[in-house]
């Protein structure tokens, strides 16, 4: 699956996107671990995190105090971040278990909205510093996991251009360019078409204005190398906030 995950602000669960990703966590599958890939963790190969209780990382500035005083306390699950960061390995990623990572808040903040009772154990996966095709490699030597329970997440949005958001506007309009990149990413998500998705910036005129930097894009990728180009895609959630940020939500089946 992927979820946006938009402005910090939606872990208090007060926006309208708060409560239609509320909605769609009571239809998540049940499964005994989640798996992770944020947009706010990169590193030059694989990390997972490691720590039996992984802490709430407030990795934002300039927000009300409120948001700063929120915890997720879901369990970690050493055991499976070995597990992945041996997968990885044989799938030729260099990879390795960072024990003292927490959990950053494109990860604890659509989870504390999607799944607030913080039961299901949760391994974050970092994102690469590679290319977008190398990151559906990535999530395509992730799919096993599916199999055994593991629930593969990524968290980001469809388009990130913060630098031209209205960020004193949730509610403000919604600009062309952004409105025809979604359509078009969800577009070719429907037909399984990844090589397209890779080569975004190719092969749509506003691909690089949608993502100056790839980050909130790649998790996207990360999802759908795990489904599998034959993956059935929907989208349960729908829409935008301040102007340019998607707040597209995907399921593969």
């Amino acid at each position: 699956m992927f979820t946006a995950h938009g402005s910090p602000i939606n872990a208090l669960g007060r926006s309208g996107f708060a409560r239609s990703l509320a909605e769609w966590g009571r239809r998540w599958p049940a499964c005994r671990a989640l798996l992770l890939v944020s947009a706010h963790w990169r590193a030059a190969q694989a990390r997972l995190t490691g720590a039996a209780r992984p802490e709430t990382v407030h990795d934002y500035f300039g927000f009300p105090e409120e948001l700063y005083a929120l915890r997720y306390p879901a369990p970690g699950d050493p055991e499976l971040a070995r597990a992945v960061a041996g997968l990885l390995s044989r799938a030729g990623f260099e990879s390795g278990v960072d024990e003292g990572r927490g959990l950053d808040h494109g990860a604890w903040a659509p989870l504390r909205v999607a799944l607030p009772e913080a039961q299901v154990p949760v391994v974050q996966l970092s994102l690469l510093r590679a290319s977008p095709a190398r990151h559906v490699e990535l999530g395509a030597a992730l799919a096993p996991l599916r199999d055994e329970g593991v629930l593969i997440v990524g968290s980001g949005n469809l388009v990130h251009n913060l630098g031209t958001a209205v960020l004193a506007d949730e509610a403000a309009p919604v600009e062309g360019w952004a409105r025809e990149f979604d359509q078009w990413v969800a577009e070719r998500l429907l037909a399984g078409d990844h090589p397209a998705l890779a080569d975004y910036r190719q092969q749509h005129r506003f691909g690089a204005r949608s993502h100056p930097t790839d980050e909130h894009y790649l998790p996207l990728l990360v999802a759908a190398g795990a489904a599998g180009p034959g993956a059935r895609a929907s989208f349960p959630v729908e829409g935008f906030e301040h102007g340019t940020l998607s707040l597209r939500c995907a399921r593969f089946d």
